[in-house]
This record gives structure tokens, sequence and C-alpha cells, in this order.
């Protein structure tokens, strides 16, 4: 099994029922700066993502394009090989579930857990959510028919399935989250697993009869009608990537410092694998980490509003580091972000242009002006320890953050150099010093900012990995392991040399570089105003009367609360995940904690104005209103009488 010396990071593998977005390109790019720094800090590592092939809804795409399903999943899974060949990616293994040794992987893992008396065949009749690839009980269900978490109809099947003993493992879970509570992160994520395991779990079954295309059972089990349930499958990837059931020499990579994952599919992560692999005698993975999703300007992406983001296209436009700083370093991990042209801009002319391009800038200038390029660090520890110890602290606190998933935090703090050494110029004065002649304390002044630059490039290097080593090598030295040893761990300074003069590496945006949204992209309510007519109204009684076009102007809708939590440092505000009977659910941040719990609101229905401009609280972005009652006795929310399908409009 793994030692402390090896790294294994996985981001899921993609569903190749679509092509790659913004969501995939955020999950990969996290991962692949763990991993390059995991490498740079002398770890042995294993980087893992891949393609998720099976399943009913793979061979029902690939009919409807009419192609052959191996096909379809063959051209799909080739957009993100080619995608993260172009952005770089450091992956080690590209998986495909379609690969001989990963079948024969699972194979091996369905054996060993039916001969430990964990999979049993028996008879299953449920509802089952094609598009999540899930059965869900009657209770779960929206109106007795639709998907909880999609919103889309769901099938009865009734037919012949093998179960997995799930409901044996609910006890070792629960001691499992509880003895290890940085096992799911962020940690509130782990919370919500809990009290779903609490209400008790049932047994999965994993096998499917109605469609042809999956793994098959082992041959000795001599029941060929089967095909493994596709998460299955697929959460297997992450020991068969490493040989297991075939060639096991990578398996002391096992088991996985992260697993990266979108929230959407933290159950099957966070309760599923875990109980696979105590059935297996395999380590549970050191992390599991789930993070949020994107929107738009505002507004959730949809190929209806013409407003998906092309993750290639946004790297071709500003720069592939730009966009992958402007990922990691916008939103919390773990929190929805949104992306908006105007916030990449100004990331980039400011994070990168003002506070980390100009810096360089102002050194090579100085250099060149005061001492014909030379940069000497001998003395910079005799004027300025002081803003030495400063930066050291601010280093020594950035491999937890990365490690945590809290790399905006990470981001953040590995600023403060840059600011420390910026002030340090404007503080000190160089071309004053230079003409009282106190050459030493400005050369060691230039030291200095070198060294700073030089530590922080090396630290930002996981992250922007392109740029990052044109700074290094402008200041005479190569970003690997041993100067990570030497800058950092060893806090030393770099040897004399002569600074190279390069061109600037952010040169300011002006204006946005891709096409913006077109008024014929954005929904009625959203037309420009010389087109709209205007209502007529009059006043009464002090309130604005309107018309009825007006009132349908609002889209009223029933929505069910799915995810539910506090929000930190505030006194007054929820942050619910609502679905809406949309792609992904809503964002709604609420001030109704003095009334409500975030238990009290978890799994029930709440009516929603659906089509506000979405806006920002405490830096959340909220993407509708609850509606609620408030008198002198306090405030109620107004429901449903009766369970509605989520996004049942009102009115």
């Amino acid at each position: 099994m793994s030692s402390c010396h090896k790294a294994y990071i996985t981001t899921p593998i993609y569903y190749v029922n679509d092509i790659a977005h913004i969501g995939h390109a955020y999950t990969t790019i996290i991962a692949d700066t763990i991993a390059r720094y995991s490498r740079m800090s002398g770890l042995e590592t294993f980087f893992l993502t891949g393609t998720d092939e099976h399943g009913q809804k793979i061979e029902e795409a690939a009919k409807a394009r009419g192609k052959s399903t191996q096909e379809y999943a063959d051209e799909i899974s080739a957009t993100f090989k080619n995608l993260w060949d172009d952005f770089g990616i450091s992956y080690d293994k590209f998986i495909r579930t379609t690969d001989e040794d990963h079948m024969i992987g699972v194979q091996k893992a369905f054996k060993v857990m039916h001969d430990n008396g964990d999979i049993y065949k028996d008879v299953y009749k449920g509802h089952y959510c094609i598009s999540c690839e899930t059965f869900f009980p009657e209770i779960q269900l929206v109106d007795g028919e639709f998907c909880p978490e999609c919103g889309k109809p769901t099938t009865v099947v009734e037919e012949e399935s093998y179960f997995f003993r799930l409901s044996a493992y609910e006890d070792k879970l629960l001691k499992w989250y509880e003895e290890h509570p940085e096992c799911i992160l962020p940690r509130s994520k782990r919370n919500e697993v809990i009290r779903f395991v609490e209400g008790g779990l049932e047994d999965l079954s994993i096998t499917r009869t109605s469609f042809d295309w999956g793994v098959k059972l082992p041959a000795e089990l001599n029941d060929p009608k089967h095909v493994m349930y596709v998460w299955l499958d697929a959460l297997m990837n992450y020991v068969t990537a490493l040989g297991y059931g075939t060639d096991e020499a990578n398996m002391d990579f096992w088991p996985a410092r992260v697993h990266l994952i979108g929230k959407d599919i933290l159950r099957f992560h966070a309760i599923y694998w875990p109980a696979f692999l105590m059935s297996l005698g395999l380590e549970l993975p050191k992390h599991i980490a789930a993070h949020g999703w994107w929107t738009r300007d505002g507004e959730k992406m949809s190929k209806s509003k013409g407003n998906v983001i092309n993750p290639k296209e946004v790297a071709d436009a500003y720069g592939l580091d730009n966009f992958r700083y402007f990922m990691l370093r916008e939103v919390p991990f773990g929190g929805d972000g949104d992306f908006s042209q105007k916030a990449l801009i100004d990331r980039i002319n400011s994070d990168l242009g003002n506070d980390l391009g100009n810096l360089l800038n102002r050194l090579i200038g100085m250099s060149g002006k005061y001492f014909e390029g030379r940069v000497d660090s001998s003395n910079v520890a005799k004027y300025y320890q002081t803003e030495l110890d400063e930066v050291n602290a601010s280093l020594e606190k950035l491999e937890p953050f990365l490690f945590e998933m809290q790399i905006h935090r990470y981001l953040e703090e590995l600023w403060r150099p840059l600011t420390v050494a910026n002030k340090a110029i404007d503080k000190y004065q160089p071309w004053t010093m230079m003409k009282e002649g106190k050459e030493e304390e400005a050369m060691a002044l230039n030291g200095l900012i070198a060294n700073i630059l030089a530590k922080v490039s090396v630290m930002l290097y996981p992250v922007m990995p392109q740029i990052c080593p044109k700074i290094a090598t402008a200041l005479g030295f190569t970003i690997d392991n041993n100067s990570w040893q030497k800058l950092i761990k060893e806090n030393k300074l770099l040897e004399t040399f002569t600074i190279e003069k390069i061109p600037p590496l952010f040169p300011r945006i002006e204006e946005p570089l891709l096409k913006q949204a077109t008024p014929a992209d954005k929904p009625a309510t959203e037309a420009p105003k010389k087109e709209a007519k205007k209502p007529e109204t009059k006043q009464e009684e002090g309130v604005a009367l309107i018309g009825i076009d007006q009132f349908f102007q609002t889209s009223l809708k029933v929505g069910t609360v799915v995810e539910a939590q506090e929000v930190p440092k505030s006194k007054k505000l929820l942050l619910l995940q609502v679905d809406l009977g949309e792609e992904k659910p809503r964002q709604i941040v609420a001030g109704i904690k003095e009334w409500y719990s975030a238990e009290d609101m978890l799994n029930t229905q709440v009516c929603v104005v659906a089509n506000l401009k979405p806006a920002k609280l405490m830096g959340m972005i909220s993407e509708g209103m609850l509606l609620a009652a408030k008198d002198e006795d306090g405030l109620c929310m107004i429901r449903p009488e009766k369970p509605k399908k989520p996004g049942t409009s009102i009115g």
C-alpha cells in the first residue's frame, strides 16, 4: 500500500454523453495543480483521469446519433483527451472504462465481493432514472414519478438483479466519517453524507439485464445476461488504473491522497465507493473533495441560452495560465462560482499584471539602471530581515492550504509576499538610496525583490506551469525539486546572477476578447428596454398596480431544497441548493436563519422567484428568492399544499 512518499490524485472519469465543459476543466486543473506540486515537492506521483463509457444513457445517445456505441464512446472520449493534452494536463494515465484491463479488474472485484458474501441475487422492482443511472425508492420521488435529482420521469423496472449488501456497511461508514473528519472536504459536505447514512441504507442493485452496454459478470458466475451497474464499473477505475486484477505493480500508490469530484456525485464516492473498498479489503482514500458548480454572468449555462462556456476558447483568448489562475482564485473550493469575462479581465490586470508582472518589470528596470543587470543577494538579510521573515511566514502556510483544498486561500497567502515586495520598493526608494550613495542597501533591496519573485514563482508554478518557468529563467534558475527545497524549505537565497530582460508577461486587457451574449441569447424577461412595451400602471392607496402581462413576467416555481447549510459569520443567512427541475439545482442565499435552521429546510419544498437577476450576498451568488410571509409573530415560508414536481410553475 501507499507510503508517505507517494501521492495518488484522481479526477472523476467523465461521462461521454457530451463534450467537455468548464466544470470538467475546473476539476482537472485542480487535480493537475496538486499533482504538479506533489512532484515538485519530491513525492512520487500518479495522476489519473479518463472517461466513463458504459451504461444505458450512452447506448441511447449513440443510437440517437446513428452510431455504434463504441464508435460514439471513442469519439467523445477523444475530445476529452485532446483537450487535456492541449491544456498540458500532466496526467500519468488516461483510463477508459472500455479498456480491457479495466474490465478484467472490475470482474475480479465483483467476484471478490461475491465470494465475501456481500453480493447476492434477487428480483428488483423500482423507479429507475436513466439520466442519473440510479434507482430511487418511491418515498424519494416527486409526485410519485419524477426523479428527485434531475426532475425527469422515472421508469418502473422489474428485473432480476444482483445486490450489494450496502446496508451491512452503515455502521462502518459512520465510524470512518467520525474517525477521519477530513475524509470528505469541505467538511460541510461530510455532515450531509453522515445525515444521509444515518437515515438508513438499502442494499444496492448492481447489475442490469435491460441493456447490454456494460461489463459482463465474471465467467465463473455463468450469468451472461447481466451487465454491471455503471457506478460499480466506474468507481473501480481508481484501482484498476493501478493494475488491480491484472498487473498490480502500481498498487503501492493506493490509497488515493485525494479524489476530486463535483458535488453532484458525492454520494456515490462517499458512500458506495468506501463500502466497496471495505468489502474488497482495501484501504480507504485520504480525502474525497467535492467542488461546486459554475454559472456564467450569474445565469446557469445551457445550450438553449447560448451561454455554455467552451474552456478551450477562453484559454486560447486569454491565455491558459491566466485561465487556470482565475478558476482557482475566484471561488472558495466547495462553493459555486460565476464566470464572467469582466471578472477574468480584472484578475489578469490586477493580480497578475499589477502585482506580479509589474514587480518583475520594476526589478528588471532597477537592475539594468543601477547595476548593469546584476543581482546580488548576499546582504539581503543584513538590511531586510523583517521583510524576509514576513515572506517566509506566508510561504510556510501554503502547503496545508493546497492539500486541504483551500486553493483560493493558498493563492491569497501567496500574494502577500508580492505585497511585501511592492511596499518595500515604495518605502525604501532605491532611486533615493543610489543618490545618497547607499549602493549596498540598494543592491540588497534588489536582491530582496528578486528572491521574493523567485519564491513566489516556485509556489505559483503548479497553478501557472507555463509562465512561472519564464520568470525563473529571467531570474537565473530552474523550477524543480532542488529549487523548491532550497528556496522554500530551507529559506535560502539566490546565487548572484545577471537578470534576463523578457517582454511583459501580462499585457493589459481593455475589452472582452470573446463574443458577448446577445439579446437573442437571453430570456424574454431580459429583452432590451427599447423593445419592451411599457405596461400601464396606476397608484391606488399607495400600492403600484400592474397589468396581467406585467405580472406574468415574474416566474414563480416550486422547488425542493436538496442541500442546506449555514453561512459562516452570518446571523441571518442560509445557503440552499434548490432543485427547480433544471439541469442543476439553483444556489439561493436566504435570510431566514432566525426562523429556520438548515435541517428545517432540507428536503422541503419552497416557492421561488426564478427569474430575478442573480445577486451576490457575502461573496456568494444567489440565483433566486424564496417567498415568505412575515408579521409581528415572525416569518413563515410559503409552500405548496401538496408536494409538486420541482419546476412546477405557480400562477
